[in-house]
């Protein structure tokens, strides 16, 4: 998969939590929007997606884009 977003757009905390990575874990995602991990997995659970992210399932991992946390994050300011 492709990082979409530019790494300027990609807010500094954000940033500094997925060190260059391309997808980051379940707990990383939550730690950026301040919720629990089970909040995350529950949302998934739930709706396919969290805050209207769709994460990447590899084996029994959930990866989340961070160009479209970022997305979301920049769409919120």
């Amino acid at each position: 998969m492709k990082f979409v977003e530019p790494l300027s757009s990609v807010p500094s905390g954000l940033a500094f939590i997925a060190s260059n990575r391309d997808f980051i874990t379940t707990p990383e995602f939550a730690q950026v929007f301040s919720v629990k991990p089970q909040t995350i997995r529950k949302n998934y659970c739930l709706t396919g997606d969290a805050y209207g992210i769709k994460p990447v399932k590899i084996g029994n991992r959930l990866l989340w884009s961070v160009g479209r946390i970022a997305e979301k994050l920049n769409k919120a300011n």
